[in-house]
């Protein structure tokens, strides 16, 4: 049961402090659209290309397949859960961790969604300004941020699923339209699904593959806020089609084979984001900005409106300052453009690194939960979103996310098992909130209330 907000807030259509209200529920396919905007990313263009070099192309797409599933299984048991509850991870996260633990989680997710429309961002700059010869990268920059974030002011059900739906087509076409001419330019790349690195693949490199992707389990928090807007009739269909394996299918695995191909063909200094989008604008001139310009506009309107809707929500709950989005959004773009302009990407590397462990943890408490048959079974599932009774901190959520994380952070820096940080952690969290659950007391998940009550 979850208990209706105090808030009745007509105007925040982004529903960032209250349970998503039947009205405010998206149909089907209008959902469908919005969400399937996470699906183009140059990012996972690289990602699957540099795991192709580094163990092999067979196991990276065995790894890859593997992702696509554990991805697709996971976020349609957490998709549901959230058109369920129509709570935002910051809501959720004040059941697990209390309502002061919880403002953690909100920094965190605010903060790496951020960082990826800084990223993102900042290969539309580069590409833009390569292309033009009169536009500065500044200039280009500027851009960038002010279209993202004029497109986000329309909120999810009245916007961003017709914006993404148009362009939905143009990426999946335009992709196979440059692998088409890679070959023709290049040659097909007959040796592409063997491709090894020098002295050998390893027999475990599928399985460091499956463990590299879950450094992107971000997208569980933006499955969680993405989802809250569906009906809960449509839930089966949402967990299956819209957040489930076809739409991994989409972003992991045929972006991938994408990715891996024309690595294969594309010559380029060096991998990265960089040297692919450059390596299309080669290829294919104008067209190839183009197809970057939709790749990753698309992609970052998920990025700036989960950046500006969380760091609403964090303002409010450290400062009780209420900002509009607008206002919001202006802040996320002015910080992102500074970002760029900085050249501070190592260092939002080495912090999406940190800041990743703590969000698999986030993962493995929040699955923990709301699959457990302990917690249904003492607390009847009950959900308590009035700041009045809940508890300022949750030691039975906390301990098992700050305890997996730390785990997470220990196996980042010793070598022989760095790799495996991820997996590492998401199964302390799982096991040891369910632990916890166990010895939980009533009052951690309710205020005042004790084992008699």
């Amino acid at each position: 049961m979850v208990e209706p907000a105090k808030d009745n807030d007509t105007t925040d259509l982004d529903f960032s402090e209250r349970p998503v209200p039947a009205e405010g529920r998206m149909p089907r396919t209008n959902l469908m659209m919005a969400w399937w905007a996470v699906c183009s990313a140059i990012f996972y263009l690289v990602v699957a290309a540099a795991m192709a070099r580094t163990y092999g192309t067979t196991n990276a797409i065995i790894g890859i397949v593997l992702t696509v599933i554990a991805y697709g299984l996971i976020n349609g048991i957490i998709s549901r859960y959230s058109m369920q509850t129509g709570l935002t991870v910051g809501l959720f996260s004040k059941v697990l961790f209390g309502h002061v633990g919880a403002v953690v989680a909100t920094l965190i997710f605010f903060a790496t969604a951020l960082y990826y429309a800084v990223f993102e961002g900042y290969v539309m700059a580069l590409i833009l300004s390569e292309w033009s010869d009169s536009l500065t990268m500044a200039m280009s920059t500027a851009i960038v941020v002010v279209i993202g974030i004029a497109l986000i002011f329309g909120s999810v059900q009245h916007w961003l699923d017709k914006f993404n739906g148009v362009l939905l087509p143009i990426y999946v076409i335009g992709m196979l339209v440059a692998v088409g001419m890679a070959i023709a330019e290049f040659g097909y790349p007959s040796g592409w699904l063997t491709r090894a690195p020098e002295g050998g693949a390893s027999p475990w490199g599928w399985l460091h593959t499956f463990a590299y992707y879950m450094g992107v389990w971000v997208l569980m928090m933006f499955t969680f806020d993405y989802a809250r807007f569906g009906r809960p009739e449509d839930a089966g269909f949402h967990a299956r089609i819209t957040f489930g394996i076809p739409f991994y299918a989409m972003t992991f695995l045929f972006s991938g084979i994408v990715g891996i191909l024309l690595d294969a063909m594309i010559p380029t200094d060096g991998l990265s984001e960089a040297s692919i989008v450059l390596g299309l604008l080669e290829l294919m001139g104008l067209g190839g900005l183009l197809l970057v310009w939709v790749t990753q506009s698309r992609i970052n309107t998920a990025n700036f409106y989960l950046a500006t809707v969380n760091f609403e929500a964090f303002i409010r709950k450290v400062t009780g300052l209420k900002l509009s989005k607008v206002v919001s959004g202006c802040l996320i773009g002015a910080i992102a453009y500074l970002l760029m302009m900085a050249d501070v990407f190592s260092y939002l590397l080495q912090a999406l690194a940190y800041q990743g462990v703590f969000v698999v943890a986030w993962v493995g408490v929040a699955l923990s939960h709301i699959l457990s048959r302990t917690y249904r079974a003492r607390f009847h599932g009950h959900v308590e979103l009035n700041n009045a009774y809940i508890p300022a901190f949750n030691p039975c959520g906390l301990v098992a996310w700050c305890g997996a994380a730390s785990v997470g952070i220990l196996t980042m820096h010793i070598p022989a098992i760095s790799g495996f940080s991820s997996p590492a952690t998401f199964l302390f969290a799982y096991g040891l909130y369910e632990l916890g659950l166990k010895w939980a007391k009533p009052r951690w998940y309710i205020a005042g209330l004790t084992s008699s009550s």
